[in-house]
């Protein structure tokens, strides 16, 4: 739902409204003479790269291993669907969602905070899919004659930031035309109808309550009436009563579901909570009057929660023996495993960590959890060779994982490889759109490399950047 609200008023011009409403497009044409679905694709891998780079992104493995899979199970009930979508969540107490070109879907952690249920939270990304799939940043492209396609984008892309980084988003906005910013409210009004009706579709063929999307807009209504100011999510999606009340309707038309929530969500919201916000010692405080007050069969989100700030407030002792009861009870849970491989590392019982994650390691390649931890411990315990090979494997099937190349690089330093170090650093920097840093490290690797062939490939990857560079610049 950022096509309202920050996005609209970065790249709104005048537009004639679609007249019939109930008509969808067909997505295949439309869009298709401003922007391709390769150009689409390109330019959001780069803004995805600037929102990397300004900090924006969570790089929490529970985290967005849970919201990647909530968004694929949504995704799979969508219709249009020309790629991939990235699903990921942006550190930030604010109540807000975007999607962006090239399937990019984030959430802040103060709308996943704030859900009171799945469906809630299901319902906003299923309305952000919707408005990837319709392709509705093409269509408004295509509607402002007046602006050059890749002059809007440069300005879509400060809108994005903007979300996350103030600053960021506000140079990014002026460097792409500041005096063409303006609003065009009726219009982003009619594609956020359509992704209401779409996403509530999506919503209920995932198998969430239809229900869900009304409750938390209406809720958000009502938290307007009694703020100063009006939460960000409804600075950037503007709602009405009478919106409301035709998500409502469209649900009473949908089979009514009440499939319980994931045990994931309990335990992505307390990790949220414990290591995003407030103080370690408010959340301990909290915790723990929390389980004193509990009459719940099950109290198990709240027993990780304490352990998760007892974590953060450098009680690892604490922390402990709470995960080794909860992992006893579900060996299987990654969200505790993650937990307790770091209160091992914290206590330096590097054993216990090993023994715990390389089984797992075993049989479930390639999962970020287990990977990165496991590699992560393998460096703190010396086994640098055993970590470096693993990244690399991992590398390979996942290479934008901003995390997997800051471990490998720490692995080569470990190692004393400091041609490879540099070359790790070069490609973490690309992945953060720092272009400038991830040449600097390339040429290091260079004075480093002692055969031809090794710095001819160096220097290649050194053009290849400095084009990428030069490309991104010109847009």
């Amino acid at each position: 739902m950022l096509f309202t609200g920050y996005l609209f008023a970065a790249c709104a011009a005048s537009a004639q409204i679609i007249n019939n409403k109930n008509t969808l497009p067909d997505i295949g044409v439309v869009g298709a003479d401003t922007l391709s679905i390769e150009e689409e694709l390109t330019i959001g891998k780069a803004i995805f790269a600037q929102l990397r780079g300004q900090g924006g992104v969570l790089y929490d493995p529970v985290v967005q291993e849970y919201i990647q899979s909530l968004g694929n199970k949504l995704v799979i009930q969508a219709d249009n669907t020309k790629y991939p979508f990235t699903f990921f969540v942006i550190n930030n107490p604010t109540i807000n969602a975007m999607a962006f070109f090239g399937g990019h879907v984030g959430t802040h952690t103060g709308l996943i905070y704030t859900a009171q249920n799945e469906a809630e939270l299901a319902s906003v990304l299923a309305h952000e899919i919707a408005h990837v799939t319709q392709r509705h940043i093409v269509r408004r492209m295509q509607a402002a004659e007046r602006n050059s396609p890749l002059q809007i984008a440069s300005m879509i892309g400060g809108a994005i930031l903007l979300m996350a980084s103030p600053e960021a988003g506000i140079a990014a906005i002026t460097a792409g035309n500041a005096g063409a910013i303006q609003s065009n409210i009726n219009y982003t009004r009619s594609y956020e109808k359509e992704a209401d009706r779409i996403g509530i579709r999506i919503l209920a063929d995932s198998g969430f309550d239809p229900f869900a999307a009304s409750a938390f807009f209406g809720r958000m209504l009502e938290s307007k009436r009694w703020s100063s100011q009006a939460p960000a999510f409804l600075q950037t999606h503007p709602l009405s009563q009478d919106r409301v009340a035709e998500a409502r309707n469209r649900a009473e038309n949908l089979p009514k579901l009440s499939n319980p929530d994931s045990p994931m969500f309990a335990y992505v919201k307390a990790r949220i909570q414990a290591r995003y916000m407030y103080t370690a010692s408010h959340n301990i405080t909290y915790y723990l009057e929390q389980l004193n007050r509990s009459t719940a069969i099950d109290d198990t989100h709240l027993q990780y929660g304490l352990a998760i700030a007892y974590m953060r407030n450098k009680q690892a002792d604490k922390a402990l023996p709470i995960l080794k009861e909860l992992l006893s009870d579900d060996r299987e849970n990654l969200a505790f495993i993650d937990a307790l491989a770091d209160v091992y590392i914290e206590l330096d019982q590097y054993s216990n960590a090993l023994s715990m994650l390389a089984p797992l390691a075993s049989t479930q390649a390639h999962n970020e959890i287990i990977t990165l931890n496991y590699a992560n411990v393998l460096i703190k315990a010396g086994q640098t060779t055993d970590a470096i090979e693993l990244l690399k494997d991992y590398l390979m099937v996942v290479p934008e994982s901003v995390l997997g190349h800051q471990l490998i690089s720490d692995a080569y330093a470990a190692s004393k490889q400091p041609m490879l170090m540099h070359q790790a650093n070069a490609e973490l920097y690309q992945l953060l759109s720092v272009y400038g840093k991830a040449i600097d490290e390339l040429q290091f690797a260079y004075n480093y490399a002692e055969n031809y062939l090794t710095k001819q490939r160096i220097r290649a990857r050194i053009n290849q950047l400095r084009e990428t560079q030069l490309a991104l610049s010109e847009r």
